[in-house]
């Protein structure tokens, strides 16, 4: 392909996203293949000679729509929102067509300077403590990882190696072995499951503690449970708080949290706000961030929520010189003349190599600016409260937890087969599609509104159909 042959297929391939963004209500939300489907509709091998773009562009409806689940489908209402606009998507081109790999300054600067410059941007926007910000002059700053996963693990990882350090220049006789051995994080039982992931890879022991009758994770829970590691002769080292938990969007108490972590001395705080994260930008909900001055780094997903395409993840460090010192090898190859006067990203993250994703934080902010990112948060909660409205004169049905941001979570009356039941009937039929969880072992229905596209009456739509599948059950 040439580059008069690209510019007719990029054309071609615009006009495509763009009929399938405003005419993708008309698509089935599931599909309904088969695993393996595409091995059947394809050669077994790569074709000896290249195919023309026009060929492998009649394959884009014919092999892959028929197996996309259609995320930005305003009949989605599972897991939360994965963020989508016009501005983002021209980035994603953008950055594309460059293709740098911005490891270090020098690889790409304007790939650096305008992620620092964004982290504050955004940082500002939802009222992070000005420590958090590299324009404040400190230690602190803001990096873009994949997820908010990633965000854990590396907060993990820095804070194993703070506290291996600490501890060995307390008694250089002490064996990394050991020290391994007595480490424990702590999170709440309602934390996502890449905490415990994270763990996992970290080689580190979590202790998952109960929360409150709220599902909040409160601040004597976690003294206690320390005090009594401490007797046990473990090492409390690592505390995540989450702000807006996967099943039901509650919120730990970072202030009483906060103030432990202080109590207790040389723990290391994370926040975990990957969905709620993007509602503080509005000012009525900012109270949830109270304490985080007391944090060590926080991390939220604009990709969720902000209009912004995955991957675009936001983190913030108060020390950032913590995660460099866990993971500076800097070998001649990767050293420049420019090193210690901007960030060299490479050492704040797992991976190498990292795309130009700052040009989605600037491409989104300026053309929706503040008041229209803030308009669209506020839409979708209203939409949920909505539904929650919806479910409240059906005496079929009970609101277990009140709803929080843009979700809702519900359950019909009675045992936990019949709510599971009714989610098969629901996912099943494909005009919508949500996903469970459990509260106390309570099975609920969860409706989360995640599409931009999500309106009044996608609201009632989705409410029709639980309810005559509920009518069914209930004969």
């Amino acid at each position: 392909m040439n580059a008069q042959q690209f510019r007719s297929a990029a054309h071609e391939m615009i006009d495509f996203i763009i009929d399938y963004l405003e005419n993708i209500r008309s698509r089935r939300v599931l599909p309904t293949i088969q695993p393996g489907y595409i091995r059947e509709m394809i050669p077994e091998a790569a074709p000896e000679r290249g195919e023309s773009w026009q060929v492998i562009f009649q394959d884009i409806e014919r092999v892959i729509m028929p197996g996309v689940t259609h995320w930005h489908s305003p009949q989605f209402h599972a897991y939360f929102p994965t963020g989508n606009s016009w501005p983002a998507i021209l980035a994603d081109i953008l950055s594309d067509a460059i293709g740098c790999i911005g490891f270090s300054w020098i690889a790409s600067p304007a790939c650096t300077d305008l992620e620092v410059v964004m982290m504050d941007w955004l940082g500002q926007l939802i009222g992070l403590p000005s420590q958090f910000l590299a324009c404040s002059g400190g230690t602190g700053g803001g990096v873009i990882q994949g997820t908010a996963s990633e965000a854990t693990l590396v907060a993990l990882l820095a804070a194993k190696s703070k506290a291996i350090k600490r501890l060995k220049l307390m008694d250089p006789n002490f064996e990394e072995s050991q020290i391994f051995s007595n480490l424990l994080a702590y999170s709440s039982d309602q934390s996502h499951s890449s905490v415990e992931r994270a763990g996992i890879l970290a080689g580190v022991r979590v202790r998952l503690l109960e929360t409150d009758e709220c599902f909040s994770l409160r601040g004597e829970t976690l003294k206690l449970a320390m005090e009594e590691d401490r007797a046990k002769g473990f090492i409390p080292f690592f505390v995540t708080a989450t702000l807006g938990t996967t099943p039901s969007c509650a919120f730990d108490d970072l202030s009483e949290i906060g103030t432990v972590c202080q109590q207790f001395q040389n723990i290391w705080l994370h926040v975990d706000a990957a969905y709620a994260g993007s509602a503080f930008i509005c000012d009525e909900y900012r109270h949830y961030l109270n304490g985080l001055e007391m944090a060590d780094s926080f991390n939220f997903n604009p990709h969720k929520w902000l209009l912004i395409n995955f991957d675009c993840s936001a983190m913030w460090l108060k020390n950032a010189n913590d995660v460099v010192d866990a993971f500076n090898v800097d070998p001649l190859y990767l050293k420049h003349d420019r090193q210690g006067q901007a960030p060299d990203y490479r050492h704040w993250q797992i991976p190498l190599g990292r795309r130009f994703r700052s040009l989605k934080l600037w491409f989104v902010m300026r053309s929706y600016g503040a008041e229209g990112l803030r308009a669209h948060i506020r839409q979708q909660i209203q939409l949920a409260n909505e539904f929650q409205q919806l479910v409240a004169k059906d005496d079929r049905f009970e609101i277990p937890v009140p709803p929080a941001m843009g979700l809702v979570c519900f359950r019909m009356k009675g045992e936990n087969s019949q709510n599971e039941a009714l989610l098969k009937r629901i996912n099943d039929s494909g005009r919508i599609h949500m996903v469970p969880a459990k509260l106390r072992g309570q099975f609920i229905l969860r409706l989360a509104v995640c599409s931009r596209y999500t309106e009044s009456h996608d609201i009632v739509y989705a409410w029709q159909e639980v309810t005559s599948h509920a009518d069914h059950l209930t004969g």
